[in-house]
């Protein structure tokens, strides 16, 4: 069985509810990085794809477009 308090009233502090301090902060706050050629490069032998220039090339203006805008 829980153990319960009894309070006044007077005891009970009160506090408006803010909704900001239960969300996630701006995304603003979020800086964004260029992705180079060589990370694409590494990244896609960790994942054992297959590439060329031309995709990493694509895939690069695509990312970099893509952050920008956020």
């Amino acid at each position: 069985m829980k153990k319960v308090e009894v309070v006044k009233p007077s005891e009970v502090e009160v506090t408006p509810f803010v909704l900001q301090d239960f969300t996630a902060k701006d995304t603003e706050t979020v800086s964004s990085e260029l992705v180079s050629k060589k990370e694409l490069k590494l990244l896609a032998k960790e994942l054992g794809l297959a590439y060329d220039d031309e995709h990493i090339a694509f895939t690069k203006k695509l990312i970099n477009a893509y952050m920008k805008k956020r």
